[in-house]
C-alpha cells in the first residue's frame, strides 16, 4: 500500500529577523522585550496587508508565505522604511533593525506548515542581508524583472549552510529607492515601462493593496494644515478607517465592520476626544487611500488602521495608530484572544488610544466595558448580523436585520442592543411601504400605528441603558408627543454619553430649534458637521431650519438648498424650502418646492398632518410655518392644526381632577383623517370603567397610573401608554376639543363629561 504524495507548491518566502537581538537584550531585556512585541505587530500588520499569510514566530524571527512575489518584496520594502522611520530618533545602540531574506521556491506543506529548501533558503539569504536590508535570491530577481522601481546589487553565488548548491544572491538597493531599474531609451522601452506601471498598479489592486506606480513610502506622508477642510479641534482628534476583513472569508466582513463600528462607539464616549463618525469614516471603506488625505478631508490629528481576522473561536486583532501631522507610528499593536474574549480586546484597543494620546478618563469613562462581560457572546455576534443589514437602508434588509435582532433576543433577553436595535429599524421604516408589505401590514394608517409603536414599545425594553443612539431616538419620539422636557433631558444625555457622537448632537439640535433656542442650536451645527464631514445634509438643513425660526429667511435658504445638494431624496427638507421662499414673496418657486414635498409623501398632506410631524414647542414658529405652507400652496379647507405650549400642561393633580368620575369623549384627529370618536368612561381615582377606544386600549380592565404629569393607560401589545394633557384654549364642548394629546401615530382631542350625561 503506497504512500500518500507529499503537498506541494510555489512560494514567495519572507524570512525576517532582528540584527544584534543578544546585544540588545543585553543592554535592556524588557524595553528590548516590549519593542519587539510592538515591531513584530507592525510586520505582521505589513504582511497581512500584502495578502502575506504568517506561517511561524521563533523568537525574534517571522516567516510568512506569499502567493505573488511582488506583494512579498514589496512588503519587505515597505518594512524596512516603516521601521527606519520609527527609529531614527533612536540611538545606534538602541535602533531595532531587522535583515529580511526571500525567495521563490518549492515547499512542502504539512498542517498549516510549510518546510523544505525554500524555505531554507528565505532563512540563509536573511543571514546575507545588511541590518535593515533585504537579500532576495535569483528566482526572485528573475521574477520580478523591471516591474519594480528598484535597483539591486549582485552579491554572487554564495555557499550557504545545509544546502547544497551555491545560492545567487541579489542585495535590493533601498538607497536608490526613487531610481527605477535602467531600461533602454526609446519608444519600446517606455512602452515596456508603462505596461509593467500597469501590471504593478493591477497586482496592487488584486491583492487589496495600495495600487501606487511605487509601491511604497520612505513615510508616511504628512498631512498639511492648509489643505484641511475643516479646522482641528482643541482636543486630540482621531479617524477610525474600516478595519480589513483579513479572514478569507467574505461572510465575515460583517464581524470586521462590527468591530471597527464599536471601537468607534467607545472613543465616542470619551469626553477628551473628538471622533469621526462612522457614517463618514466608512466612505474611504476598500479605497486605497493615504493616511494625510483621509486627515486632511477629516480633519483630524490621528488617524487609527488595522484588521480583524477571526477563524473558528479564534479572533486578532492589528491596529496601528499613525500621527497625519508628522506621518510617525504612535504604536502599533496586536490581540489575540477567543470570540469570548471579544469585549476584552476591544477595551484594551481603546484604553490603549486613550493613553497614547493622554487624554485623562472620568470616572463614569472609566467602567467603559463595565457589564458587557456579562453579554453572550452568540448574542452579539448574532446582533453584528442585523447591524450589518440594518445600515443598508432597504426594506429587504431592515426585515433581515429584525430577524436577526429577534435571534439576538432568544440568546440573551436582556440584550439591551438587539431591543434598541429593533425599535431604530421600524422607526427608520416607519412611513416605508414596501417595508410595511414585507411585515405584512394591511394599510398606511396602520402602517404608522404599529411601526412607530412597536419601535417605542422595543426601545423601552432597552432600559436605561449607556448609549447615545438609543437616547437620541427616544428624544426624537418624546419630542413629537409634545413630552418636550422629557425629549430636552434625552437629547442633552445623548451628547453626554456619546461627545463624539453627531447623531446625539443633531437630536439635541433639533430640540433646540423646536423650543425656540435657535441661536444655541447654530452654534452645535458646526461641530455635528466636524464629526460627520462627508455627511453634512441633515446638519445643514437643521441649521437652515435654525435660520428660518428665526427669520434670517436668505441665510435659511441658502442652507436648505445646500442640504438638498447633498441629500436630494430627503424631500422633507422642500417644506421649509417652500415656507421660505412664499415668506421671500418668491411664489412660483415656493409652489415648485411644494410640490417637490408633496411629491415624498404617501398620502394627502394637510395643514394638520404636516404639522403634526413638525413638534415645535415654540408656538411662534410654528404659526410661522403653516402660514408659509400655505402661501406656498397648501390646499386645506379647514387652515387648522393643533398645537400645544408648555404653560398648558396639566400637571399630575390636575389630570386626576379632570377625569375623576368623567366620560372622555373625543376624537382622533390623526393625520391620515380618519376623525374617529372614542368614549371613555373613569371613576373617582381615574380608572376606566367602560370605553370604545378599541383601536389602542387593551381589552379588559387594567390599571390607569397618572404619574410625572403623564396619564398612562394600558395600550394594545405595548403595555402602558403615557400621554401628556394640554388645555387647548381654542376648544370647545361641541367639538370635544378642550383637550388635546399627542401620541407617536397622531393628534387626539377631548372634552370632559358627567358619567351620567
Amino acid at each position: 500500500m503506497g504512500t500518500e504524495p507529499l503537498e506541494r507548491k510555489l512560494a514567495a518566502i519572507l524570512y525576517a529577523d532582528i540584527a544584534g537581538y543578544s546585544r540588545l537584550t543585553g543592554a535592556d531585556e524588557e524595553g528590548t522585550h516590549r519593542a519587539l512585541s510592538a515591531y513584530l505587530d507592525t510586520l505582521t500588520t505589513s504582511i497581512e496587508r500584502h495578502n502575506g499569510k504568517v506561517l511561524h514566530y521563533a523568537g525574534d524571527a517571522v516567516l510568512a508565505e506569499f502567493a505573488s512575489v511582488i506583494n512579498a518584496l514589496t512588503c519587505a520594502v515597505v518594512i524596512q522604511r516603516d521601521l527606519r522611520a520609527r527609529s531614527e530618533h533612536l540611538s545606534e545602540q538602541r535602533k531595532v533593525q531587522f535583515r529580511i531574506g526571500i525567495n521563490l521556491g518549492d515547499v512542502i506543506v504539512d498542517r498549516n506548515e510549510i518546510y523544505g529548501d525554500g524555505v531554507n533558503v528565505a532563512a540563509r539569504l536573511e543571514n546575507l542581508a545588511e541590518p535593515g536590508g533585504i537579500c532576495i535570491s535569483e528566482a526572485v530577481h528573475s521574477a520580478i524583472g523591471n516591474k519594480l522601481p528598484l535597483n539591486y546589487q549582485s552579491l554572487g553565488e554564495q555557499r550557504v549552510k545545509n544546502i547544497a548548491e551555491p545560492v545567487r544572491a541579489y542585495r535590493v538597493r533601498l538607497e536608490d529607492e526613487a531610481v527605477p531599474t535602467a531600461a533602454p531609451a526609446g519608444t519600446r522601452s517606455r512602452r515596456r515601462l508603462v505596461i509593467a506601471s500597469a501590471a504593478v498598479v493591477v497586482l496592487g489592486v488584486m491583492a487589496g493593496g495600495v495600487a501606487w506606480l511605487k509601491p511604497w513610502p520612505p513615510t508616511i506622508e504628512p498631512a498639511s494644515k492648509q489643505r484641511m477642510t475643516l479646522a482641528l479641534s482643541d482636543k486630540p482628534s482621531i479617524a477610525v478607517l474600516p478595519f480589513a476583513n483579513m479572514s478569507g472569508d467574505a461572510e465575515q466582513e460583517y464581524f470586521t465592520d462590527g468591530m471597527t463600528d464599536d471601537l468607534i462607539t467607545d472613543l465616542s464616549k470619551v469626553s477628551g476626544l473628538f471622533v469621526i463618525a462612522r457614517n463618514s469614516v466608512f466612505t474611504y471603506k476598500g479605497k486605497p487611500v493615504k493616511i494625510s488625505q483621509v486627515a486632511e478631508e477629516l480633519g483630524v490629528r490621528y488617524v487609527l488602521e488595522g484588521s480583524v481576522r477571526r477563524v473558528g473561536d479564534k479572533v486578532r486583532i492589528n491596529a496601528q495608530l499613525i500621527d497625519g501631522n508628522t506621518g510617525g507610528h504612535v504604536w502599533a499593536e496586536r490581540y489575540d484572544g477567543s470570540l469570548g474574549d471579544v469585549f476584552s480586546l476591544q477595551d484594551k484597543v481603546t484604553r490603549r488610544i486613550v493613553a497614547a494620546l493622554r487624554v485623562q478618563l472620568t470616572p463614569q469613562e472609566q467602567a467603559l466595558a463595565t457589564g458587557r462581560d456579562k453579554i453572550n457572546v452568540a448574542a452579539y455576534d448574532t446582533f453584528l448580523k442585523g447591524w450589518a443589514h440594518l445600515l443598508r437602508k432597504t426594506p429587504e434588509d431592515a426585515v433581515q436585520a429584525i430577524a436577526f435582532f429577534k435571534q439576538a433576543l432568544e440568546l440573551d433577553p436582556n440584550y439591551s442592543r438587539a431591543y434598541a436595535g429593533l425599535a431604530q429599524t421600524y422607526w427608520n421604516n416607519s412611513l416605508n411601504a414596501k417595508f410595511h408589505q414585507l411585515t405584512g401590514g394591511l394599510g398606511v394608517g396602520t402602517l404608522v400605528d404599529w411601526n412607530d409603536l412597536t419601535a417605542w414599545e422595543f426601545l423601552q425594553k432597552a432600559g436605561d441603558k449607556p448609549l447615545s443612539q438609543a437616547r437620541a431616538l427616544a428624544a426624537r419620539m418624546l419630542q413629537r408627543q409634545r413630552r418636550f422636557d422629557e425629549a430636552m433631558r434625552e437629547a442633552r444625555q445623548a451628547v453626554a454619553l456619546g461627545p463624539s457622537d453627531p447623531t446625539a448632537y443633531d437630536a439635541l439640535i433639533e430640540n433646540l430649534i423646536y423650543a425656540g433656542e435657535a441661536e444655541e442650536a447654530i452654534r452645535l451645527v458646526d461641530r455635528s458637521i466636524g464629526l460627520d464631514p462627508n455627511f453634512p445634509g441633515e446638519k445643514l438643513f437643521l441649521k437652515g431650519l435654525a435660520y428660518y425660526t428665526m427669520g434670517r429667511l436668505e441665510e435659511a435658504l441658502s442652507s436648505i438648498e445646500r442640504a438638498r445638494t447633498h441629500n436630494p431624496k430627503r424631500t422633507r427638507y422642500a417644506a421649509i424650502q417652500a415656507a421660505t421662499l412664499a415668506e421671500l414673496g418668491r411664489a412660483e418657486e415656493a409652489k415648485v418646492a411644494f410640490e417637490e414635498y408633496r411629491s415624498g409623501l404617501t398620502i394627502f398632506a394637510t395643514l394638520n398632518w404636516t404639522m403634526f410631524y413638525w413638534p415645535f414647542e415654540d408656538v411662534k414658529s410654528a404659526e410661522r410655518l403653516a402660514k408659509g405652507l400655505l402661501k406656498a400652496g397648501m390646499i386645506d379647507s379647514t387652515r387648522h392644526y393643533y398645537a400645544v405650549s408648555p404653560q398648558n400642561r396639566l400637571r399630575s393633580d390636575q389630570i386626576k381632577a379632570l377625569l375623576a368620575n368623567k366620560t372622555m369623549i373625543g376624537a382622533d384627529r390623526s393625520p391620515y383623517g380618519s376623525e374617529g370618536e372614542f368614549e371613555v368612561t373613569r371613576d373617582q381615582n381615574a380608572q376606566v370603567v367602560s370605553q370604545d377606544f378599541v383601536t389602542y386600549f387593551r381589552e379588559g380592565t387594567t390599571k390607569t397610573r397618572v404619574k410625572n404629569d403623564l396619564l398612562c393607560d394600558p395600550w394594545q401589545a405595548f403595555g402602558d401608554y403615557c400621554v401628556a394633557i394640554y388645555r387647548n384654549p381654542d376648544g370647545t364642548p361641541e367639538q370635544k376639543d378642550e383637550y388635546i394629546f399627542f401620541t407617536l401615530v397622531g393628534v387626539f382631542t377631548f372634552s370632559v363629561f358627567d358619567s351620567a350625561s
